[in-house]
């Protein structure tokens, strides 16, 4: 098959989870026979027309110039040029900016998109961006052919609301298993001596929550918190927890084998969020060996059934810091989740569970 896969700002992964997603994916499809192209944008790091098997075609992308409303021209562009490569499938990753012209997807290709979260229900987006992400969430569902979900939670989600069949195929991850105690130097912590999350800076993550529990125990040991905290949600949090020096914002780290690290040492592994569908990092720090402590939601559930600790206020974060650490019954959760990695979310059954949907969805 010819499968064009649209809606990341490209490969190899240099941004967030569909990027990461589409990597493994398209690189997992050539392998099996497929020809791939991957929609990168202009500006993309990597400039080649091919990587590791698979097509690249670079469209203008003029986020950098005009903001949010260049992600809607890139799309369009990537939508345009996809009407002239007789594909037979359309892979759309998200429906954020690109449903709008989801008339525009060329009639002979079948398009399947992955749903992505409840982007509407984002704490971040003012009440008329989040009236027109529900708008865009039901154009995604009218121009596609097939849907895919990647929780359960969104596929029964999508059969309430509009009465699709989405099949559920989730996200993927490698189990990590070469730790190397030496990179904690760099963040100036020791092995089973700290607690961290990873996340974006926004309100929905719970970070508040989880930092407000890390005041209430009490607990002197460093608090790690991994991602971007550049934007206005993030030096609000840095303001208010600047008089707790165990509380370390740690800035963006990129490189997956320090991240592996940080999360395989870490005594506890807070994942916070609350909207969307099964976030990769979760599944890392599922194959990372990570004690997890979640936001209980039908998400984090629906992945992590009862191998983890939840959470829903700051008193019972606070709880599980000052009661929780590894011990050998809760070893049974780690190797829990680490054979839910292999069995049901290593990246090679999803590639298989993807590439079967698409020739099912092609006869």
């Amino acid at each position: 098959m010819k499968i064009g896969i649209i809606g990341t700002r490209g490969i190899p992964n240099y941004y967030g989870g569909f990027e990461q997603f589409a990597e493994y994916l398209s690189v997992g499809l050539i392998a099996k026979g497929h020809q791939v192209v991957v929609y990168n944008s202009h500006n993309h790091p990597f400039q080649g027309t091919n990587w590791n098997g698979v097509d690249i075609v670079h469209c203008n992308d003029p986020e950098d110039k005009i903001g949010t409303a260049g992600q809607f021209v890139y799309d369009l562009n990537c939508i345009v040029d996809a009407r002239k490569r007789n594909f037979d499938i359309i892979l759309q990753l998200g429906y954020t900016s690109s449903s709008i012209w989801g008339f525009l997807f060329p009639k002979k290709s079948i398009v399947i998109t992955n749903m992505d979260g409840l982007e509407w229900k984002r704490s971040k987006y003012a009440k008329p961006v989040q009236l027109f992400l529900k708008f865009a969430e039901y154009l995604g569902v009218k121009f596609s052919d097939y849907l895919i979900a990647d929780s359960i939670g969104i596929q029964a989600y999508l059969q309430k609301k509009y009465n699709q069949n989405a099949v559920y195929i989730p996200y993927g991850a490698h189990v990590f298993d070469t730790p190397d105690e030496a990179i904690l130097a760099e963040f100036k912590v020791q092995k089973q001596a700290y607690s961290m999350l990873i996340a974006r800076m926004e309100p929905e993550n719970s970070i508040e929550v989880i930092l407000d529990g890390v005041v209430a125990s009490e607990e002197p040991t460093p608090f790690l918190v991994v991602g971007n905290a550049q934007n206005k949600f993030g030096l609000y949090l840095q303001d208010k927890y600047k008089a707790f020096s165990h509380i370390v914002f740690v800035g963006p780290v990129y490189d997956i084998n320090k991240l592996n690290n940080l999360r395989y040492f870490a005594s506890r592994y807070f994942h916070g969020h609350t909207v969307g569908g099964t976030n990769p990092s979760l599944l890392e720090a599922m194959a990372s060996h990570a004690l997890i402590c979640a936001h209980d939601n039908i998400f984090n559930r629906s992945i992590l059934e009862e191998d983890a600790f939840y959470f829903t206020n700051p008193n019972e974060v606070a709880q599980l810091l000052k009661s929780i650490s590894i011990k050998d019954q809760d070893r049974l959760k780690i190797d829990n989740n680490i054979l839910k990695i292999t069995h049901k979310f290593s990246w090679q059954k999803i590639i298989d569970d993807y590439e079967a949907y698409m020739v099912q969805a092609s006869k």
